[in-house]
């Protein structure tokens, strides 16, 4: 079984019953700013929820179900990642610049965004995490990781 296969797609029938969980995942991303002075998203599977869902807080909340991503052209950028699942490592990685997304909310209504920069690195991020996919595995090389003080 492949990490993907492992982590299932909501269905409509989970979604009042996941509501609580969406709640939950917000407050762990609140926990970790006040805690670490960072985080704006969380993949399901970190707390626990084997489930294609991503919440995110950056100038309002998300709730991102079974999204899925399509890269726009080729351009990459390098940056040191940060994860709530390590708070205190920084890993150099390398991410599509830009990326559209695809997902339900969370009132099961289709939505599609075009995420660029920062945005487009947090999605493939908290994205990879329901592949089962860390940072830490996606170091360019072993010279990648730096810990915070």
């Amino acid at each position: 079984m492949t990490a993907k296969e492992s982590i299932n797609k909501v269905t409509r029938d989970e979604l009042e019953e996941l509501r609580p969980i969406f709640t939950d995942m917000f407050d762990c991303i609140k926990g970790i700013r006040r805690d670490y002075g960072f985080g704006r998203a969380i993949a399901a599977p970190q707390i626990g929820v084997m489930k294609r869902l991503i919440c995110i807080f950056t100038d309002k909340p998300y709730v991102i179900i079974n999204p899925e991503l399509e890269f726009v052209g080729d351009e990459m950028m390098e940056l040191m990642d940060d994860c709530m699942s390590f708070p205190k490592l920084l890993v150099r990685v390398r991410r599509y610049r830009h990326c559209i997304l695809r997902y339900l909310n969370e009132n099961w209504e289709s939505k599609e965004m075009r995420m660029d920069d920062d945005m487009a690195e947090l999605i493939q991020h908290e994205y990879d995490h329901l592949d089962g996919i860390l940072a830490t595995m996606r170091a360019i090389d072993n010279k990648s990781f730096v810990i915070k003080k």
